[in-house]
Order: C-alpha cells, then structure tokens, then sequence
C-alpha cells in the first residue's frame, strides 16, 4: 500500500514554475484538490497527512534541492516508518515526451538526478515512481537550461492536463490500490 507521495522539486520562488518542479506541482495540486492542510515541517519536507480508510497517508515536498532528495525521503521513510515499497516518487523525466505519465516500480534513475540520490541514500531501487513526462531540448548541452526554465506558454494547456492526471493517478493509488492507479495512469489516451 501506498502511503507516502513525494513530489520531487527546488524549494523557492525562482524555481516554482520550472519543468524540474513537476513533483511540487502535483502536490500543490493534491493539497488543493483533497484539502490537505499543512501538517508539520519534518525531515527536510513540508509535510501533509490524509487519513484514508483508517490509515494514515503523507504528502511531501522536500525541501532539500533536488540533487540531495534522498536526504529527505530517507529521514521521512525512518520517521515515518515506512518500507520504500510504500512510497510513491513523483518527478519530471525527459524520456517522456510532455504530458506522458508512467509509473514504475524499481529500475534505474534514467538519469534523473533526485532519483538517483534516492536509490543511493535508501540503498534500494524497489519503490514506486510516477513519471511525468516533460520531453527532451534539441540540444544535449541544454538540458540543465531546459529542465530550470517554466514551460511555454503553448505547453501550459497540456501540461495543466498532465498535472490533473497524475493527481487523479495518486488518488487512484490511495484507495484503489497501485495496480488499477498503473493501469490508468500508463494509458496515454
């Protein structure tokens, strides 16, 4: 069972639109969606709670930068504890092209650099991820630009829709469990 979502991010203000920022947004849009009120600044993450079913479920966001998530979800996972198996990873990947959500369990980082802290600090690859697809830049050397920069103005509209789905993904995830939250969440309709 699902019990702790972790959207991956860079806290503050000049960062909060950015490609990179994907697990922050759907947090943000989980707080509003399910009311979830601020619940305590603990380990490193803003955290929010929810009880589910009697069982009580964690929304973070850490608020370490996004090279140093593993920091966080470590210190969250022994607090907390939980097993990796129960934690949802929510993050930006450019492998998917914009508005593609996937999750997966285990696997490598594909390069996304607050996963692999994660595998490194949890000492595991066995958890969750929810992958939201951003695309790629043309240029290689462009991808730190790429992934700091907000989306267009011509992206927005997809990536608002994409941003609604991995949340209805997460939900589906809470309470119908992770095989029917996968089921919906692959299908790229």
């Amino acid at each position: 069972m699902i019990r702790l979502i972790v959207g991956l991010g860079n806290p503050g203000e000049r960062y909060r639109e950015t490609r990179h920022n994907a697990g922050f947004m759907v947090i943000d849009h989980l707080t509003k969606r399910l009311k979830l009120r601020h619940y305590e600044e603990c380990c490193f993450s803003h955290l929010y709670k929810k009880r589910v079913d009697g069982v009580d479920i964690y929304f973070a966001k850490p608020q370490t930068y996004m090279n140093l998530s593993g920091i966080a979800v470590k210190n969250l996972l022994n607090d907390l504890r939980l097993l990796p198996e129960e934690i949802l990873v929510i993050h930006d990947d450019l492998d998917l092209p914009l508005g593609v959500t996937k999750i997966k369990f285990g696997g490598s980082s594909g390069g996304q650099k607050g996963v692999e802290n994660i595998i490194k600090e949890l000492g595991t690859k066995n958890f969750y991820r929810l992958r939201l697809g951003i695309g790629r830049p043309k240029e290689k050397r462009e991808v730190v630009n790429y992934v700091l920069s907000p989306f267009s103005p011509e992206q927005r509209p997809l990536w608002e829709r994409t941003v609604k789905k991995a949340g209805e993904c997460v939900i589906r995830a809470i309470t119908e469990g992770i095989e029917p939250a996968m089921n919906f969440c692959n299908r790229n309709d």
